[in-house]
């Protein structure tokens, strides 16, 4: 690996590391494999918005078959 690609590599670490860190403080509940993929995917031209859009409607489906499949929890 060449040095200008050790530091293409090393500045990205960086700015995903901090992306995480706002993602924490944000309060986003995205590891930090997720969240690269979905900056990854953003930077292919997925729109932000309706990426967001999906993941809140994943979650939602989440909780929604989590509480049905447990309903002593909703108690």
């Amino acid at each position: 690996m060449s040095t200008k690609e050790s530091e293409r590599n090393s500045s990205a670490q960086q700015t995903l590391d901090i992306l995480y860190e706002i993602s924490q403080l944000l309060n986003t509940q995205l590891d930090k494999a997720t969240l690269a993929t979905c900056v990854g995917m953003v930077e292919n031209g997925v729109n932000p918005e309706a990426l967001a859009a999906v993941i809140q409607e994943l979650r939602r489906e989440g909780a929604t078959n989590q509480s049905s499949a447990n309903p002593s929890s909703s108690r």
